[in-house]
């Protein structure tokens, strides 16, 4: 009697177990994982995946690390979301090699897999949508030579080892800089997409180099690190700051002269992107393999232009 009983409990659950699904919408699931939750950038990036997923009636799952360098809680989250079986996967990779195999047993799945802003070293991606960061890092370069004439000590700071974001941007810069022979490389220094590491290491190029004329930060902590330990020292204006990204507090550093120019990204741009061309895929449609979502430079003198506030705020 007990037997029978256990064999018709094990029938009424094996199919409730086998069709569990972490959704009760019938719309095509999509994973959306950035670098890191902290930085503004990524609340841009989660507001376009979203306009995306209401216009395309894609369900958006929004996860990613809370820190940038935190690549095996990346790992972690695309893993378990490949086990709940998600339509597709857009991502912004931690790192660009340890990345690979999570995604690659992604596409063995069945699941397509697009990433946005960084990539990885692996042909399994159907699109990679972003900045073109070395143009974008050697513009930077260009804007610097202007605002130190072209001539003097400078310094940069990337963000993480090993994220491909961070490796084109130095490549970028450095390729910019072999114009200006009078113009010298002294410090590369790491933020870790940390603000109070970039206050750190600015500290540090400043006491080391006290004839540093300009330094390029090359993401938000970056930047906003920069620019505070750059006016603690009574060095803003003084010492040109190039930053990247326009979060409110960059942008506040521009507006008081802290900051003299931003290369500024479009991060919604890259989430609604990612989405629509996820769907395409999922759709059969073809897409294109790389996808330049574009940059501007902004100073105080187009910060109020309507084409630099259509970018700053995009139309929802």
């Amino acid at each position: 009697m007990i037997k029978k009983v256990f064999v018709l409990l094990l029938c009424t659950l094996i199919p409730l177990i086998s069709c569990q699904n972490p959704s009760t919408s019938d719309k095509p699931r999509i994973l959306v994982s950035p670098k890191g939750l902290v930085l503004s950038f990524w609340l841009s990036v989660k507001a376009g995946a979203e306009k995306a997923g209401k216009e395309m009636n894609a369900e958006i799952i929004w996860k990613g690390p809370s820190l940038e360098t935190d690549i095996a809680g990346q790992i972690d989250i695309i893993q378990d979301n490949i086990n709940k079986r998600v339509d597709a996967i857009v991502v912004a990779a931690c790192d660009a090699t340890a990345l690979v195999p999570i995604l690659e047993q992604a596409d063995r799945a069945g699941i397509p897999v697009i990433t946005i802003d960084s990539g990885i070293n692996s042909a399994v991606p159907k699109s990679f949508i972003a900045t073109d960061n070395v143009m974008a890092a050697e513009k930077a370069a260009d804007v610097l030579a202007r605002l130190v004439h072209e001539k003097g000590e400078v310094g940069m700071i990337p963000f993480v080892p090993g994220a491909a974001t961070s490796i084109m941007r130095e490549q970028g810069f450095k390729k910019g800089l072999a114009k200006y022979p009078d113009m010298e490389l002294v410090s590369v220094q790491y933020s870790q997409t940390k603000v109070e590491q970039a206050m750190a290491v600015t500290e540090d190029m400043v006491t080391a180099h006290p004839n540093l004329a300009g330094i390029f930060a090359a993401n938000e902590a970056g930047t906003v690190g920069c620019a505070q330990a750059l006016k603690s020292r009574g060095l803003a204006g003084k010492v040109k700051l190039v930053g990247f990204d326009a979060s409110e507090n960059e942008l506040q550093a521009l507006k008081d002269g802290t900051v003299d120019a931003l290369i500024v990204q479009n991060p919604h741009k890259m989430g609604y992107l990612g989405v629509k061309t996820a769907m395409q895929v999922l759709n059969g449609e073809p897409v294109q393999e790389r996808i330049d979502t574009g940059i501007m430079v902004i100073t105080r003198k187009n910060l109020e232009t309507p084409e630099i506030q259509a970018l700053l705020n995009p139309p929802e």
